[in-house]
């Protein structure tokens, strides 16, 4: 099962009460108040770990709350502070309030740490009131709440190259042929149900690129059709995007027109999408027919590089491999 977006109610730990307290002891009259202060309340505390693929966790444990701190005592003795709730999120995780519509995080980098819910503080005893009038005071301060709320997980794939095409393009099967993943491939549309990201490893360059493949999209998906559309937001951090183009015509479908289809889908996604670097790779360049609908793209798309490749053979992965290099290297500024 992969959940990448979850609704979590959390508190954080409530401060424990001052303590009303005298002391009496042998041989010692009008001992005087004693009572110790309360602890603190555990804070809620988000830490992003690179290990962790998804929000899984949390999907059927959806509430969690912190320690609340140890309630003073006598002899002046101070209550125990409440353990932290410590959440352990993956990489790329925003966290929304349910309440406000607010971003109040964003874990990027592995053993990043934000405290997301504060514990109440601890009370006060009665031994912080005496004064010279008031020998034997019974005034306490009670512990403070701790913060609390419903918040909304969500997860966003941090990679480099984001994978865009149509249901049964050849998206995982490019994947699996310039990475070491091994995502399952099938001739049948939407084979592939949940992100997944994998690397590249250029020796030569120096270089390693990461990969994000998505579900395939349709026309009509910004209207919540198909697969893909949910899952759009994970290429949303890529740098660079790949449109994935089935040169084949297996599907009766013309490349051309599934590059506007493409084109036209992230335009309504309206997060800026098309603003990024972007190439085609003209995929299932060993079928019959595709040196010709090859000719026909380069006629209706300009301005974008088109690298011709075939997953079958591996023709052209070399080319396409320096290709993203020099664009990730221009993308981030040291080409």
């Amino acid at each position: 099962m992969f959940v990448d977006e979850v609704e979590v109610k959390l508190r954080a730990g409530h401060g424990g009460h001052g303590c009303l307290s005298f002391r009496r002891e042998k041989y010692i009259p009008k001992g005087g108040p004693d009572g110790g202060d309360g602890g603190k309340g555990g804070d809620v505390v988000l830490r992003c770990d690179h290990n962790l693929g998804d929000l899984v966790d949390y999907r059927f444990q959806p509430q969690w709350r912190a320690e609340n701190g140890q309630h003073g005592m006598g002899s002046q003795r101070h209550g125990r502070n409440g353990k932290d709730c410590i959440l352990k999120v993956p990489e790329g995780t925003r966290v929304i309030c349910q309440r406000t519509g607010d971003l109040v995080a964003e874990l990027l980098c592995g053993g990043e740490e934000h405290i997301l819910l504060r514990g109440g503080h601890g009370g006060i005893g009665n031994e912080h009131f005496k004064t010279s009038i008031d020998r034997a005071p019974r005034r306490t301060v009670p512990g403070q709440r701790g913060e609390e709320g419903v918040f909304l997980l969500e997860m966003r794939l941090i990679a480099d190259v984001g994978l865009v095409g149509l249901p049964n393009a050849g998206k995982s099967s490019l994947l699996n042929a310039l990475t070491a993943t091994k995502r399952p491939t099938g001739p049948y549309p939407f084979t592939t149900l949940h992100p997944k990201v994998g690397t590249v490893a250029n020796c030569a360059e120096r270089m390693r690129i990461t990969i994000a493949d998505i579900p395939g999209l349709i026309a009509g998906a910004h209207r919540n059709r198909g697969l893909g559309c949910q899952f759009l937001r994970h290429i949303e951090r890529c740098s660079l995007l790949i449109f994935v183009l089935d040169m084949g015509g297996e599907e009766g479908r013309d490349p051309w027109d599934d590059y506007f289809v493409l084109w036209d889908e992230l335009g309504r996604r309206g997060t800026n999408l098309l603003q990024r670097p972007r190439i085609c790779v003209a995929n299932k360049m060993d079928m019959a027919g595709a040196e010709e609908r090859l000719a026909i793209l380069r006629s209706h798309v300009s301005g974008v590089e088109i690298f011709p490749f075939s997953c079958h053979a591996l023709t052209g992965k070399m080319a396409l491999v320096d290709g993203l290099c020099r664009m990730v290297r221009k993308k981030n500024g040291t080409a």
